[in-house]
């Protein structure tokens, strides 16, 4: 359950509370932040603390790249103000005498909101649609693998002879999952305990993969559910001697990991998207949402994929789109319409890997859907069959270096995020670039040692 500020309060004079985490989400969907004894937390709790710009201009590596006009060696990497959102108050049951709280961050010196944190983009496109009479729901669903050993040892060891925590195929395999329960059942437990309402989890395709699946909520809550159980699942793997990745492609042979995004706008408490006079029981309004997905998915693909390796779990019959289609129930299309002919229909994104960050990857797709809404886009006819093998459907950005250059080319994402916002994130996506560039791979030397 979430906190009340006056039950923390409470639970701290009591002694049950003596930390509380003071957290921002960074460009990579990460928690960063502060640990404050509790009773020093209530002394800024309803005001502000301080954090450096560079934490919003940073790589994986936590490496500070230039090119950045926000955050720079030239501008002294200065202050952010941390705002905490008290409505963001929780427990955090896996860590003794632990409560948490997420922050906004805003400028030092115009206190305004900066534009390219990724809480107050999506809150942006949540605005937007409620401009129009809508309430944005979603839910992600998330994928992982679970591997023997904590990330240090994995790291002490080169990443190298990895061993998952189950040997086969484990796709809804009850026997299987009941050997992973040490690390599964406090993951499900601990998470619904602090307030994100987890539904469950199950086996997945592939030895050691794990799914957890959390209820549908308005858009930012959907958002902060899904960071706080994908950091969840890191500690207490870890707690348990196990390390979670959610690396979308570990192995050319395996399939990947996912964090596929469900999708509906609501209008006075019911699902705008339902219609039972149309076809399938969508609205019109769900149609031109639909085909803003689609004509400005290659846009939005880095918002949802922007690493290097988020780009080989494309690949025909892993479950994974390769094709910008949109079709009733089938797992191969890049949206795929759930819940025809009832009161829950909506949109799946198939294209999102469990390395994206929710924040981005939601407002993108909200952007991309009420672009569609306002333009009045017309949808197409759903795609049957096989899309793997559709040839003359555009296809997802292959490269991060396509999906970056249709960034940069968007002018629906910077009339919706600002231009500054996409200018940013398309150096992050190019720095990403330069270092692989710069990188000799095991493929490389394996390919070329003898050969060459």
């Amino acid at each position: 359950m979430t906190l009340t500020y006056e039950a923390l309060q409470a639970q701290i004079r009591s002694g049950a509370v003596d930390t509380v985490l003071v957290c921002l989400v960074d460009m990579q969907g990460r928690l960063m932040g502060k640990r404050y004894h509790a009773e020093a937390f209530l002394d800024i709790a309803e005001g502000e603390t301080h954090c450096c710009t560079y934490l919003l201009a940073t790589d994986l590596a936590m490496a500070t790249p230039d090119g950045y006009a926000s955050s720079s060696w030239e501008k002294g990497y200065g202050d952010y103000i941390l705002r905490p959102d008290l409505g963001t108050l929780r427990p955090v049951p896996w860590l003794e005498g632990t409560a948490m709280v997420l922050c906004d961050v805003v400028d030092h010196h115009t206190h305004a909101p900066v534009p390219h944190a990724p809480r107050e983009m999506l809150k942006q496109q949540i605005a937007r649609a409620q401009a129009m009479g809508l309430s944005p729901v979603m839910a992600t669903e998330l994928e992982f693998f679970l591997f023997h050993g904590t990330h240090d040892q994995i790291a002490d060891g080169g990443f190298r002879d990895l061993k998952p925590i189950s040997h086969y195929n484990e796709d809804y395999n009850i026997f299987q999952t009941s050997k992973e329960e040490p690390v599964m059942r406090p993951i499900r437990n601990h998470l619904r305990a602090m307030g994100v309402p987890v539904e469950g989890t199950k086996g997945e395709a592939e030895a050691g993969q794990e799914e957890l699946n959390i209820r549908y909520a308005d858009a930012l809550a959907c958002a902060d559910h899904h960071t706080l159980a994908k950091h969840a699942v890191k500690e207490i793997a870890h707690q348990q001697g196990f390390a979670a990745t959610f690396l979308p492609k570990l192995s050319a042979d395996t399939v990947g990991s996912a964090a596929h995004i469900h999708q509906s706008l609501f209008r006075d408490g019911a699902n705008a998207f339902h219609d039972p006079a149309h076809p399938l029981g969508k609205s019109a309004l769900m149609d031109s949402y639909m085909a803003g997905l689609l004509k400005y998915a290659g846009e939005a693909t880095y918002f949802l994929a922007p690493y290097i390796n988020s780009y080989k779990r494309f690949a025909p019959g892993t479950f994974a789109p390769t094709r910008l289609v949109w079709s009733v129930d089938n797992r191969t299309a890049a949206f795929r319409l759930v819940g025809d002919g009832t009161k829950g229909v909506r949109v799946e994104c198939r294209i999102p890997g469990a390395d994206m960050n929710p924040y981005l990857g939601l407002s993108a797709m909200l952007a991309a859907g009420l672009a569609g809404i306002e333009e009045g886009l017309l949808l197409p006819e759903a795609f049957n069959g096989d899309a793997y093998g559709d040839k003359d459907a555009a296809e997802i950005p292959r490269t991060l270096r396509e999906a970056r250059d249709a960034l940069l080319g968007s002018d629906m994402l910077r009339n919706a995020m600002g231009a500054d916002v996409i200018t940013h994130y398309a150096r992050a996506a190019e720095w990403e670039i330069e270092d692989f560039v710069r990188a000799v791979t095991d493929y490389e030397i394996k390919r070329g040692f003898e050969k060459a």
